[in-house]
């Protein structure tokens, strides 16, 4: 089955483009020039990957992965022209799994696309890890915590696994991007910082004195090491 994948820009001769090579790619796409379109076409279609431009009409990008966020972790690339740090920080703190800077190479993207969707959507067997009162299940990419299920996304649920594989060990941001994302990883080093917040609001009864993924300042994270 083909992957289908939405594409929320306001520029059609961009969105034109970007789907004639994710369909040569073998991808069905569906197209939205605004954010309460694309919020519409979500609800209405079976999609397996977002391309998310920032800036639009009505509400920009960050509105739209909100509400996407509110009930599904599906993979979300997002385009922006903005090139400040805490413009992208803000985008992976909401719970974007890439950024894709423009102007752009659309073979990039197609690249991209392909990652993520390997990543995510693999047919490997099910493994399922525990660590304290926490499983993770690989294959669903499912967080249980107890019988709990535990929401995540594309870019945690990568995090989570290098976690889970090594729980008690103390991991720098660069072993973590080798182990979740692989060496061929272009993205942005802080995301992991971000990501890693987020698991924290999700993880932790109390997220500003964590003690199931802490820091070890100047060195990196451990996870589990208080639990296991």
């Amino acid at each position: 089955m083909p992957y289908t994948v939405l594409i929320v820009e306001d520029q059609v001769e961009i969105s034109s483009v970007v789907a004639k090579y994710l369909q040569n790619a073998g991808y069905q796409t569906i197209c939205a020039p605004d954010g309460l379109t694309a919020l519409d076409l979500f609800n209405r279609s079976e999609v397996h990957l977002l391309v998310l431009d920032v800036m639009m009409p009505g509400i920009d990008g960050f509105d739209v992965l909100r509400e996407i966020r509110k009930i599904s972790d599906i993979p979300v690339i997002m385009l922006t022209a903005r090139v400040q740090e805490d413009d992208r920080l803000k985008g992976f703190n909401i719970g974007a799994d890439d950024y894709v800077l423009k102007p752009f190479s659309v073979k990039e993207l197609v690249k991209r696309v392909d990652a993520l969707c390997k990543r995510v959507y693999h047919d490997a067997q099910e493994l399922t890890y525990k660590v304290g009162e926490f499983t993770l299940q690989t294959k669903s990419m499912k967080l249980y915590r107890g019988s709990e299920n535990i929401p995540i996304t594309g870019a945690e649920f990568a995090l989570l696994r290098a976690f889970f594989r090594y729980p008690g060990q103390v991991l720098t941001r660069e072993q973590l991007i080798e182990l979740a994302y692989g060496y061929e990883y272009e993205g942005y080093d802080r995301s992991v910082d971000s990501t890693i917040k987020r698991l924290r609001q999700k993880l932790e009864k109390d997220p500003k004195t964590p003690r199931v993924l802490r820091t070890k300042y100047g060195i990196g994270y451990v996870f589990g090491g208080d639990i296991t």
